[in-house]
């Protein structure tokens, strides 16, 4: 932008490296996790972490607006790379005691997918989680359509009800370590679940005059984002406990590599389904298929996990 050769190329260039990092850190989050958290400790730190990142979802967008209209786009994404210098520097001061791996020239993906398809828990988790996430993404690829178009939201009034699913997620991570300790790890994860897609069925459902047309949007947003923290941190924790320390990366690699790899065929899926059927039909579709997803874990041991698993070596 710079120097006025700013193109679509460079711009597909870096949002791949980006996305590349985006993965690298994560894998390498879940191992340094447990090496800097005690085990009694991973709903909580789980939850606090959780909320950080949906505080950031609802401060972010604001700071952003605000730096754009402050200094340009351009001006705002330097800003924007800068944070993660400090965020860096904050990683830089911690150093853990990282757990051992097993040495291995190659099958490290192939270690972590056979693990997570021999262990019911963790096999169960990764079918209901992408099965959300599949018709979630389905849902994401028309929304926004659908309540612009055919609701006659607004721009700004939409970003304010997308702004009640952070807030949603800023609750959810402050109420899951007490619920968890309340009804159990395994049905807090269980209950996520269901709550995460089910006030979702308030945007097809959403008609009549506009104050009504808001305010189910408003709670779809925020019910489904208090769903999906519960979700998260329930998640997470039970994968921290579950998982061998010297398979956790090749298992988040795994798991990632399948949770994340169904989200473009989900939006593909949803333009398909909106083009033939309609955005509210296809809308439908997309949010009682993500419902249906719990079904998943009902014959698993998670409904009756009262509190965090212990290690589950692979078979």
């Amino acid at each position: 932008y710079a120097f006025d050769a700013l193109s679509m190329e460079q711009l597909y260039v870096v949002a791949f490296a980006a996305g590349t990092m985006t993965v690298l850190f994560s894998v390498s989050y879940a191992s340094l996790f447990i090496a800097v958290v005690e085990r009694e400790h991973y709903v909580s730190a789980t939850s606090w972490l959780a909320g950080s990142r949906a505080f950031s979802f609802v401060a972010g967008p604001s700071l952003g607006g605000l730096l754009v209209q402050a200094l340009k786009a351009p001006f705002a994404l330097v800003v924007d790379a800068v944070s993660f210098l400090f965020s860096a520097l904050f990683l830089s001061t911690i150093h853990p005691e990282e757990p051992p791996t097993e040495q291995a020239e190659r099958g490290h993906v192939v270690a972590g997918i056979r693990y997570v398809l021999r262990n019911p828990t963790m096999r169960a988790s990764l079918l209901a989680t992408a099965t959300i996430n599949l018709f979630n993404f389905i849902f994401w690829a028309l929304f926004i359509l659908f309540a612009v178009r055919e609701l006659e939201v607004s721009a700004g009034t939409l970003g304010l009800v997308l702004g009640a699913g952070a807030v949603g997620g800023l609750i959810g991570s402050i109420v899951t370590t007490r619920l968890s300790r309340r009804i159990g790890i395994g049905p807090a994860y269980l209950l996520g679940a269901i709550l995460f897609p089910v006030p979702l069925l308030l945007v097809p459902l959403a008609d009549g005059p506009m104050w009504l047309i808001l305010a189910m949007l408003f709670l779809a947003e925020f019910g489904s984002g208090l769903g999906v923290m519960i979700l998260d941190i329930s998640a997470a924790s039970i994968f921290a406990a579950l998982v061998p320390p010297r398979l956790r990366s090749r298992v988040s690699g795994a798991y990632t590599l399948v949770n994340y790899g169904v989200r473009p065929v989900g939006s593909l899926i949803g333009g398909l389904l909106g083009t033939l059927l309609g955005l509210r039909p296809a809308l439908w579709i997309a949010t009682v298929g993500a419902i249906l997803g719990f079904l998943w874990l009902l014959p698993s041991p998670i409904p009756k996990m009262r509190e965090l698993p212990e290690i589950e070596e692979p078979a």
